[in-house]
């Protein structure tokens, strides 16, 4: 297959359409988990996936956007109550939102620009990551860069870690509490960090590795402990509020790990859900989830708003410039197949012409007269398909594919003028993709 014909198909189970539920019954076991199930769909070159506490989204590359539907279909999430689908078009526009930070529950946030980069990595790692989506995906990464760049898109809560700490010092004072953070990951350091800036009077990090806990530590300025995740029933006791982010396939805040822990605000944000739903069933547990954090980041998206618009900006731009990219590929691949037709008439003739020469001569034909003739007909050649090169990359840029099939049909006999030349019908050409090519 010449991947300068596929196209980008793209589903998703995440925020704002899906609930925290809706996300938790898509998730993989992992990520690599579901680029495997993806890439043994038949038809499937290569894969992309990204799941947060926010989102599953998956995208394969394949022949033509109906088996690329029926892959999706095939691992769960096409078919998903909750899933939204998406074309080549709309899925290459929906990644760069998506590392931009516009279709963040904290709008501009900067974790996800990272969530992206480590699932590109994985991708890469897996072998799934080919021209098209390495077009795709970097291109979204670039756009998360100049967004953060350039606007003030992430200025203020940046994170589901912070928005937590605020959404937490809204139902208390913080000042003099005692603060647990239940995983160390990046959104567990992210909290604990919102935390220190809070004026908290301890941090405590609870971890499974106990190292990993201490290097959150290392990076405040409150004191604190780190403990082990069996710690949790002793230190929940102490805490006035805890942030849990574990990346735990079960909860790991139980009513029986809780049952002593006295008044306690919970916010969850794991993906599943880290606080098991009985702990909210005790009159001093106060619990919040990933949905109730949409109060919290309203006052933040609303002062978002102005740098949103000239992220879109950014995003139309680079959105124009990656289809011109496509269109430019397209144009060279119908026109390096016409050269190569000319180029197999040109060599044809000059053997038979050269070879007539050298018959009539006493002496044959020299090397100077041998390269005037293929000089001649190298010149012919060029001359001749000087004007068919401009006419068909212009009819590639106003998406004329009448003009190419037209082209193509003198130069392959066997093209039946039903689909595109570089794939899919001819009446719906942008679904076309390309090889890698920088700006």
């Amino acid at each position: 297959m010449n991947r300068n014909t596929s196209v980008v198909s793209g589903v998703r189970v995440a925020h704002p359409e899906a609930a925290v539920e809706d996300i938790e019954d898509a998730r993989a076991e992992s990520t690599a988990a579901l680029l495997d199930a993806l890439h043994a769909q038949g038809g499937v070159e290569e894969a992309y996936a990204l799941q947060t506490c926010n989102r599953v989204e998956a995208y394969v590359v394949t022949a033509d956007p109906e088996t690329g539907r029926r892959a999706l279909d095939a691992v769960g999430l096409g078919d998903h109550s909750a899933a939204v689908a998406s074309g080549h078009e709309e899925s290459l526009r929906h990644l760069m939102r998506v590392a931009a930070g516009l279709e963040s529950l904290v709008l501009g946030e900067d974790q996800i620009l990272g969530q992206v980069r480590r699932a590109y990595e994985t991708a890469v790692d897996a072998g799934d990551i080919g021209p098209v989506l390495e077009e795709a995906v970097t291109k979204a990464i670039h756009v998360g860069e100049r967004a953060r760049n350039e606007t003030a898109i992430n200025e203020g809560v940046v994170s589901l870690g912070s928005a937590a700490v605020r959404l937490a010092d809204a139902e208390l004072d913080l000042t003099d509490a005692t603060a647990l953070v239940v995983g160390a990951g990046e959104m567990g350091s992210l909290a604990a960090k919102a935390f220190d800036a809070a004026g908290v009077d301890s941090v405590v990090v609870a971890n499974r590795t106990l190292e990993h806990a201490e290097w959150v530590l290392a990076d405040l300025d409150t004191g604190g402990r780190a403990v082990g995740l069996d710690a949790l029933p002793r230190v929940l006791a102490d805490a006035d509020v805890a942030v849990v982010a574990t990346g735990s396939d079960d909860p790991v805040v139980t009513p029986a790990i809780a049952r002593d822990a006295g008044e306690t605000l919970y916010v969850d944000l794991g993906q599943p859900r880290d606080v098991a739903s009985g702990v909210d069933e005790r009159p001093s547990a106060d619990v919040y989830d990933l949905d109730d954090l949409e109060d919290v980041t309203a006052e933040t998206r609303e002062r978002r708003q102005t740098a949103a618009i000239a992220v879109e900006s950014i995003i139309d731009e680079e959105f124009e410039r990656l289809l011109s990219q496509y269109k430019r590929k397209r144009a060279d691949a119908v026109i390096a197949q016409m050269y190569e037709s000319a180029e197999r008439t040109k060599d044809r003739e000059v053997a038979t012409a050269l070879s007539r020469l050298d018959a009539a001569a006493d002496d044959g034909v020299s090397e100077a007269e041998r390269e005037v003739v293929e000089s001649l007909a190298d010149a012919l050649v060029s001359q001749l398909l000087a004007a068919p090169t401009r006419s068909l990359r212009e009819a590639a840029g106003e998406d004329d594919w009448e003009t190419i099939a037209t082209a193509i049909r003198l130069f392959d006999p066997d093209f039946d003028g039903t689909e595109s030349p570089l794939g899919g019908d001819v009446a719906a050409p942008r679904f076309a993709a390309v090889e890698s090519e920088d700006d």
